[in-house]
């Protein structure tokens, strides 16, 4: 199978479409319940600490129980979970109440199915097109989380982190070297800003997660590709975010998550990165 793939383009970017479009709607999962079950598990480790039983609550992780609609509590069937096709073909409306079903759910599943046939075009059916695939599957998830609940699960964040180490354990991306020292400069770059931040205004400019999500990208991209990633998240972050306030009238004590904007750098990192290189003086 890994050699027809390889010996047909066309066939390795089809198929990784496909799948790519299977794994968005895992990730609609993914988006919607992991923020649900980190809540879950902190009202359980209060109630601990207090002395307490935990709250009784029905099994609810990323399998269990199976997707629903959130306003008439209809079960989705198989045919109503097929990425994109579903949601066009019920005209972005449940089944049975008629509510509308938003426009993200199609759209997460369609760049996750576009970033993983960009992974395979741009890198073949090879362990850097895997890697470039997984990368893209973490930061889609993240991204909508932090829109979302501006968390960035360390159940996510950390994982890539190792999972960076472990492709450039061969030099898939940079060397091993290149990629320890990305993580530890990732993570400290933006801790350092965070405490300056902190001790001069006395408030919080960002969360840990951050931190964390800058050192995963390091560890898959090497210290040579932060100055590009933090300068172009920090741009677009900024031009956003005043937009944001002048345009959409959000409200300037709101925080604006950042790690959208890291995800996005990312991204660009991965497949611009001798440009990006090219434009800050670096390699």
């Amino acid at each position: 199978m890994i050699e027809a793939l390889q010996q047909s383009p066309a066939l390795a970017v089809g198929t990784a479409l496909v799948f790519g479009l299977m794994i968005g709607s895992f990730l609609n999962v993914v988006v919607h319940r992991l923020p649900k079950m980190m809540e879950l598990e902190w009202e359980a480790q209060a109630a601990e600490l207090r002395g307490e039983d935990p709250p009784a609550a029905e099994r609810f992780n990323l399998l269990v129980p199976r997707s629903r609609c959130p306003s008439c509590g209809h079960q989705l069937g198989a045919l109503e979970n097929v990425p994109l096709l579903s949601w066009l073909i019920q005209r972005g409306r449940c089944k049975a109440c008629g509510t509308p079903i938003s426009a993200r759910y199609p759209l997460v599943e369609l760049a996750t199915g576009l970033l993983t046939a960009l992974a395979i075009w741009r890198f073949g059916a090879t362990w850097a097109g895997l890697g470039a695939a997984l990368l893209g599957f973490v930061l889609i998830a993240l991204t909508f989380i932090d829109l979302d609940t501006q968390l960035l699960p360390d159940s996510m964040t950390m994982p890539l982190l190792w999972l960076g180490l472990l492709f450039n354990l061969w030099g898939v991306f940079v060397p091993l070297q290149e990629a320890v020292v990305g993580a530890m400069a990732g993570y400290l770059s933006l801790w350092t800003v965070y405490w300056l931040f902190r001790l001069v205004t006395g408030k919080e400019g960002m969360g840990f997660g951050d931190f964390k999500l800058l050192a995963a990208l390091g560890a898959w991209f090497g210290w040579t590709a932060l100055p590009a990633i933090i300068l172009l998240a920090s741009v677009v972050g900024s031009v956003a975010g005043v937009s944001m306030i002048l345009f959409a009238r959000h409200l300037r004590e709101v925080p604006i998550p950042f790690g959208p904007y890291l995800a996005g750098a990312g991204l660009l990192a991965l497949y611009f990165r001798e440009p990006l290189g090219s434009l800050i003086g670096l390699r």
